[in-house]
């Protein structure tokens, strides 16, 4: 990908995200995230117009009827009430630059990156205000919400300019977050969902009425812990090191990453905050698809 060029999106990707929905579960008051009101073009109730069938399209969709009379397949397109307000919350402090021995040449940022893209992609099909709320040790980078392909452009070229570094920063230098994301917003926050500050500010945003969700994405070593010789373990954020024998310490480790997983799905679940996890050697909209694939909830 290029500086100064939209982030690309293959293909078959792209048909993908064309099943997706965002929804938003305080805007109708569902019990998962539910489907949201846009006066967009999309799946909603109210119908609006036909058009070709394209791959990706849900078949429930299809006017059969019409296809009777024509030979041709038809999407009924409809239009929804009223549009949402959706922010991407990007962890960019340094954990973010971790990549896998197997593929050093992609980082949990460049990972991150691509999911932002696809939802933005998501957004934009629905016809919804978006922006971008990137954090890293130099505190906030803001991407004021608009809609259309230009705001599509500005996001883009944001996230390409993004290095991960420094810590999370200190609350007072947040106040803007507070500020531009509103009650009945969709907040949707990616990262690798292990920075304390992080998730308190996520618990403190659900708790007044904005829609929050966690996308954590996770190395394949943070999955796997394929080290088997002495291994120098360093922390990207604090510095600190630790030697030791991977082979020694993998069991050990392995149950401590679950059941630090398993804490935290526990606090989201007490907060109400919906998420799913993504793993960088695995498809950008596999967490997408379990929040916003029909029938998703989480």
């Amino acid at each position: 990908m290029n500086a100064g060029t939209p982030l690309t999106l293959p293909p078959e990707l792209r048909a993908r995200l064309r099943a997706l929905r965002l929804r938003p579960r305080l805007a109708n008051g569902a019990s998962g995230i539910g489907q949201h009101a846009s006066r967009s073009r999309g799946a909603g109730l109210e119908f609006a117009q036909y058009r070709a069938y394209e791959p990706g399209d849900e078949l429930r969709q299809i006017d059969w009827k019409l296809y009777a009379r024509s030979d041709r397949f038809f999407v009924r397109e409809s239009e929804r009430e009223s549009p949402i307000t959706v922010w991407l919350l990007l962890d960019a402090t340094a954990s973010a630059g971790q990549a896998d021995r197997a593929a050093p040449q992609c980082t949990r940022l460049d990972h991150m990156r691509g999911v932002a893209a696809c939802l933005v992609e998501l957004a934009l099909q629905q016809g919804d205000r978006f922006g971008l709320l990137a954090i890293d040790g130099d505190g906030l980078q803001l991407v004021p919400a608009a809609n259309g392909a230009r705001q599509r452009d500005r996001v883009h070229l944001q996230l390409q300019a993004l290095q991960a570094r420094g810590g999370w920063p200190a609350a007072d230098r947040l106040r803007p977050v507070w500020e531009r994301v509103r009650p009945g917003d969709l907040l949707l926050a990616i990262g690798d969902g292990f920075d304390e500050a992080g998730i308190v500010l996520l618990e403190q945003l659900a708790s007044t009425r904005r829609e929050v969700a966690l996308l954590q994405i996770l190395t394949a070593d943070e999955r796997d812990f394929p080290f088997d010789a002495g291994h120098r373990f360093r922390d990207p954020e604090t510095g600190e090191e630790l030697l030791g024998d991977g082979a020694a310490i993998r069991t050990d480790y392995l149950q401590r990453f679950a059941g630090a997983r398993s804490a935290l799905q526990s606090r989201l679940q007490a907060s109400g905050i919906a998420s799913a996890t993504g793993w960088i050697d695995q498809p950008l909209d596999q967490p997408l698809q379990v929040l916003f694939g029909r029938g998703g909830s989480a």
